[in-house]
């Protein structure tokens, strides 16, 4: 079968070599929109690739062929920016060991794997998602080269510096010693300018990369949301307890796919510390595999716990990646191995530190190479690293500071050169876990507003129809709209008792809609919905409304409900 043609780095080339497979799948997406075709082997679709394309779907069976490795050692050569997206259909009998199936989807890297049968929407949403991440690594790679074109340009401009340095210090060793001071001061000037640019250049790559991050979080808070409605509906209505089992191991893998989103968010600075009381075992056990697998077989890792400590004040998905933060740096500083020792006790705050008070102290120790005065007095600077080019942003002790003074404590170093060091983390302690996170499944409470209308604004059709289909399920009557201008005109045909609409929609977004609703319709209460969120934005309309935070189970979704219906009915 021959390729369409189209826009080459769009295309989406299908490798499946048996029966009707490979002209099925593409008439199933040249019917959505999507170009490309069918490759006969490995070896031809290399050679697309090298023309361009912008996904692969590959059935399960074709990973047999030994020609695989030529597509191996093309996504070796891939450049920085890129991590070609594969769509890999899988059925339960596989002709792979899971042994040599884990390898070949390890080596693939980026992956979405599809359970045969399966229907014309899953195929064509794994599609849509496989280009819209393809089609961000193509925006990181448009910043990546304009930022290689400023570059240049100040390699150029330092070259022109440079030269103009010699000339200067010609005519200083002609001239005058009072010619020679000034052009000290001038190269002063041009270094500190250059560190300027340098520090700007590197903000606005961390923020190309933080919202190339968000944007993946976004769509996949989406994907998860349906993911996790679906099977707490399971969980809320089947009966069967076989059934129920598998929907909570369904549902325990979305909450650890919506704890890397909000890890993801954390990163792109579009989430606030959610602070609850968190118990300092339940912290480290969830951490502990991580850092062990960071500090590799080399370094020893133990936790101690004083027994007075048990409750903290603390975000937990920030904690966990403040201490892998720790256990990395710690990493580097002891390249022949070592001890790390993560040691938490209750500790009196030293005076001029915090506010006096008993805190609970985390110590992070090694015993590597240690710091001299004058780093360890910078080491929580954005930006600044000790590490070679390429191995660190200078952001990571800066975020465990950031982290500690919103958390309502702080962070310290206390480092000697070629001894070790500690990274302090003060916190607040509490005396109950009023606040800790339940880790059994919650159900879905009561729902006395059962029966009011509720209209549902999202743009995401699946999204859309798992939060109608749950709310339906509570015993609530439903409208729906596919974006903000649909919604704005339901809203003035039929008032509902409340409003749940998404914030990140295309045309108009859920924080304008809200601002028109509030003005329009006085006193009725609204949800926004969002995974991903500029905070600003929503704090501008919210008011008396309240933020739903995807991926949320149906329990969250049912008590928001009811809380906010519940606003109205105390207005009324």
């Amino acid at each position: 079968m021959s390729l369409d043609n189209g826009a080459l780095d769009e295309r989406i080339l299908i490798l499946a070599p048996h029966g009707r497979d490979a002209e099925v799948i593409h008439q199933v997406l040249a019917r959505n929109g999507f170009g490309g075709g069918a490759v006969a082997s490995f070896d031809a679709m290399v050679t697309e690739l090298l023309i361009g394309a912008g996904a692969c779907v590959i059935a399960e069976e074709a990973l047999q062929d030994s020609s695989v490795n030529q597509l191996l050692a093309w996504l070796r050569t891939q450049e920085p920016w890129s991590d070609f997206p594969f769509v890999i259909l899988i059925s339960r009998r596989t002709g792979l060991t899971p042994q040599a199936a884990r390898s070949t989807f390890d080596q693939l890297g980026n992956i979405i794997l599809l359970e045969r049968p399966l229907n014309a929407e899953t195929l064509r949403s794994a599609a849509a998602s496989a280009l819209r991440g393809r089609q961000r690594q193509y925006e990181a790679r448009n910043i990546l080269g304009e930022r290689m074109r400023v570059a240049e340009s100040l390699r150029d401009s330092r070259a022109q510096l440079l030269q103009l340095n010699e000339t200067l210090e010609s005519r200083i060793e002609e001239r005058t010693r009072a010619l020679a001071q000034a052009n000290d001061r001038l190269m002063n000037e041009v270094i500190e300018r250059e560190r300027v640019q340098l520090a700007m250049v590197q903000l606005q790559k961390m923020e190309a990369v933080g919202r190339l991050t968000g944007g993946i979080a976004h769509d996949f808070n989406n994907l998860l949301n349906v993911i996790q409605g679906s099977m707490d509906l399971i969980l809320y209505l089947s009966k069967d307890e076989n059934a129920k089992r598998k929907a909570e191991v369904a549902r325990r893998a979305c909450e650890r796919g919506g704890k890397l989103t909000s890890q993801l968010l954390a990163f792109s600075r579009n989430q606030r510390l959610n602070l609850r009381a968190t118990e300092l075992h339940t912290l480290f056990d969830g951490v502990r595999e991580l850092m062990a697998t960071s500090l590799g077989s080399a370094i020893t890792l133990s936790f101690e716990i004083d027994q007075q400590v048990r409750f903290v004040m603390a975000d937990v998905n920030q904690m966990e990646m403040a201490l892998l933060n720790l256990a990395i740096n710690a990493r580097d500083a002891m390249p022949a191995g070592g001890k790390l020792v993560v040691r938490a006790s209750r500790a009196a705050a030293p005076e001029g530190l915090l506010a006096s008070g008993m805190y609970c102290l985390i110590a992070v120790t090694d015993d590597g190479q240690g710091m001299d005065p004058a780093v360890a007095a910078k080491v929580f600077e954005p930006f600044f690293t000790t590490k070679a080019i390429g191995k660190g942003t200078g952001l990571g002790l800066s975020q465990v500071y950031g982290m500690a003074q919103q958390s309502g404590g702080t962070a310290r170093v206390i480092s000697t050169a070629g001894v070790g060091t500690t990274i302090e983390i003060w916190l607040r302690l509490t005396g109950d876990a009023t606040d800790a996170e339940d880790a059994e499944p919650a159900q879905p409470p009561p729902v006395p507003g059962a029966g009011a209308r509720i209209l549902v604004v999202e743009d995401d059709s699946s999204v859309r129809l798992s939060m109608v289909e749950s709310l339906e399920a509570l015993g609530y009557c439903v409208s729906q709209a596919q974006d903000g201008q649909a919604g704005l005109h339901e809203l003035r045909r039929d008032k509902p008792s409340l409003m749940i609409t998404d914030y990140l929609m295309p045309g108009m977004t859920g924080a304008e809609l809200v601002a028109i609703a509030n003005r329009e319709f006085p006193g009725l209460p609204m949800i926004i919905a969002t995974g991903y969120a500029d905070m600003e934005a929503i704090d501008q309309v919210i008011g008396s409304n309240t933020v739903l935070r995807k991926p949320f189970q149906l329990a969250d979704l049912a008590a928001t409900v009811t809380q906010a219906l519940g606003r109205q009915a105390g207005m009324v």
